[in-house]
């Protein structure tokens, strides 16, 4: 794999990232089919926004730190926070993996996978949370979540790859992907290249990390189909 390529699969480089052509930073080429699909959401009362989109590598590795050492809260299946002291660091790693990806595998790093709310559902005061409540139903996003799932997404080319609880990432019914970009950074991601990044990298719990690297990446990092 060439450098260039691989400094954007993990995040550490934006050279494939535009900054003001929406919400937040996304890849150059997501932002005409996001106009698109944000269009068609607007026709049914819906100002569907991106909370979250490009996220560099050391971004995600704060937010890991943070999270292994208690200063970010870690998330149970019922969104509830965790005593981080109370676990090993097992227990820890695989408890932040349900809500936050490995630094350096996460498909924020590729831009073309976002995270969706609808302005329109919640006044501007509003503190956004992504967890799954806000989208099911009784939910502020109940109406997104639901026009996601009958729009056809798929013939624009967005696709939710969270949203059933396959036993790895927990449930992210606001997650939306851009499979002609995602397919294509998805295939270049290699277990042997990544677990190099991060025995170089300064993270929080590296030997919990690499003690159980290829269940982590075939459980976390690989979709299952």
């Amino acid at each position: 794999m060439n450098t260039s390529l691989f400094a954007q699969l993990t995040g550490q480089t934006d050279t494939h990232i535009v900054s003001n052509a929406t919400d937040c930073p996304v890849h150059k080429a997501l932002v005409e089919p996001w106009c698109l699909l944000a269009e068609r959401a607007a026709a049914r009362g819906i100002q569907m926004r991106v909370a979250s989109g490009f996220r560099s590598f050391s971004r995600q590795l704060m937010l890991w730190n943070a999270k292994a050492n208690g200063t970010r809260p870690v998330l149970n299946d019922r969104s509830e926070a965790i005593d981080v002291a109370t676990v090993d660091d097992e227990t820890l790693v695989f408890a932040i993996l349900r809500w936050s990806a490995l630094p350096g595998a996460s498909r924020h790093h590729w831009g073309c996978d976002v995270d969706v709310y609808d302005a329109a559902a919640v006044p501007r005061d509003y503190a956004l949370r992504l967890v799954p409540e806000e989208y099911l139903p009784g939910g502020p996003f109940q109406l997104l979540s639901r026009w996601l799932d009958e729009s056809g997404l798929m013939d624009d080319g967005f696709f939710r790859p969270y949203a059933e609880d396959r036993g790895g990432v927990a449930p992210e019914l606001w997650h939306l992907s851009y499979r002609p970009l995602a397919d294509e950074f998805a295939s270049a991601m290699n277990q042997a290249q990544l677990q190099s990044l991060i025995e170089n990298t300064d993270i929080a719990l590296k030997d919990a990390i690499l003690d159980n690297f290829h269940s982590i990446y075939s459980k976390f990092v690989v979709l299952p189909c």
